[in-house]
């Protein structure tokens, strides 16, 4: 694994839990600590913060805007109104990390939500809507900060951001939802150390972390809680996928945010890719043909960056049949797409790369050599560079 790597684990492991309570801002009908009430209280903020997540995980985000707005308009001085806002923007850059159109919007929604919360905070320092906020709306900048490669901005933010979520989780102990948060910071806390030792004295600034307790908060937010089952359930996903690889776990976790939005292609993504991790191809062939199929008619969420991905997988499994013409067919539907990247994306080079690895198969050697070449003067994904220079030696074979 590259330092670069290493240090985003690092850093997740310090605001993932902060990016995913800040799904959390839903309605909770109790009375904080010291008697304080919420706006969160409010059965008018309730049913149109659940019906606006509902719209946004499927895709349908004028529709969540709408209801977004009359929470805004009813609590114009709180910062619940531009953080659920920039849920929306959120939800247009994570399906596409490569496009950065995006960014300076959520900066600045996020940086509203924190010049809200500490006008609440001066008023009132134990403030928990102020404490709640700021600290959801510093963790998703951090997150987009360290996806950039702002290490040091992304660090200071995640830092202050965890301070402000476990002192409200401490809050309420009780409360499905707001386990969440902890249950996230628990894992992580414990595994990253363990899977990357060398982040080990970094951690020594940060509250210790434990696994088992970790997931049992985050089965317990799956299984009880009211708003955020979703990221509950993406979080166990992620856990299930990439930490500790269980396939039918996966398999469970990925139905179920399927079967709960079917028009979210980010999930109907995973969904592929899980199939592909435990070599269901034919499953994972069906998966990405429909995306590919949603992408070309148009549906709302289905992303060319979704397409991409879809026709790379595509071309995969065509190659393990033998259907090269077939293969090669997506892989250059995939350099027109991928085409609109300034930067060298991982499936513009390994589909790249492997329109060579076709080549050789139809021995059509001059090909194959132009296109390792290429690759050569690419980003070095995934070992790339070291791959090409070994089929420019030896064609590649099955």
């Amino acid at each position: 694994m590259s330092s670069r790597s290493i240090i985003r684990c690092m850093l997740w492991g310090m605001v993932v839990v902060i990016t995913a309570a800040g799904v959390t801002a839903q309605p909770v009908a109790q009375v904080r600590g010291g008697g304080q009430a919420s706006v969160l209280d409010d059965p008018r903020v309730q049913t149109l913060g659940e019906e606006g997540l509902d719209l946004l995980y499927d895709m349908q985000l004028a529709e969540a805007e709408a209801r977004f707005d009359e929470i805004d308009r009813l609590y114009p001085a709180y910062p619940i109104g531009p953080f659920l806002k920039g849920l929306i923007t959120w939800w247009q850059i994570l399906p596409d990390l490569n496009d950065e159109s995006h960014d300076d919007r959520f900066i600045e929604q996020m940086e509203e939500v924190i010049k809200r919360s500490d006008r609440l905070l001066k008023k009132n320092e134990d403030d928990f809507d102020a404490q709640f906020f700021k600290g959801a709306a510093l963790g998703f900048r951090g997150r987009l900060r360290s996806d950039r490669g702002q290490w040091l901005r992304a660090a200071r933010d995640g830092k202050q951001a965890m301070d402000y979520v476990l002192r409200v989780a401490k809050q309420d102990t009780t409360n499905a939802d707001y386990m969440f948060g902890k249950g996230v910071y628990d894992y992580f806390a414990a595994m990253v150390p363990k899977k990357y030792p060398v982040v080990k004295p970094l951690m020594v600034f940060f509250p210790k972390g434990n696994r088992d307790r970790g997931l049992r908060e985050l089965q317990f937010t799956a299984e009880s809680g009211r708003f955020i089952r979703t990221e509950a359930v993406y979080f166990l996903l992620q856990i299930y996928y990439l930490y500790e690889p269980n396939y039918q776990k996966s398999l469970d976790y990925i139905t179920w945010l399927r079967t709960e939005h079917p028009r979210n292609g980010f999930f109907h993504l995973i969904e592929g890719r899980v199939y592909v991790r435990w070599g269901r191809r034919r499953e994972s062939m069906v998966v990405f043909e429909d995306i590919l199929a949603r992408y070309q008619a148009g549906q709302a969420g289905y992303t060319a960056t979704l397409a991409e991905q879809a026709l790379y997988y595509l071309a995969q499994h065509q190659m393990a049949f033998r259907r090269y013409d077939d293969a090669l067919a997506h892989l250059l539907q995939l350099e027109a797409l991928a085409g609109r990247h300034k930067e060298d994306t991982y499936f513009k080079v390994m589909g790249r790369l492997r329109q060579g690895m076709i080549y050789d198969l139809q021995n059509r050697r001059a090909w194959a050599l132009q296109r390792y070449q290429e690759v050569l003067k690419m980003k070095d994904w995934s070992d790339a560079h070291e791959r090409a220079k070994r089929y420019i030696d030896t064609p590649y074979e099955r």
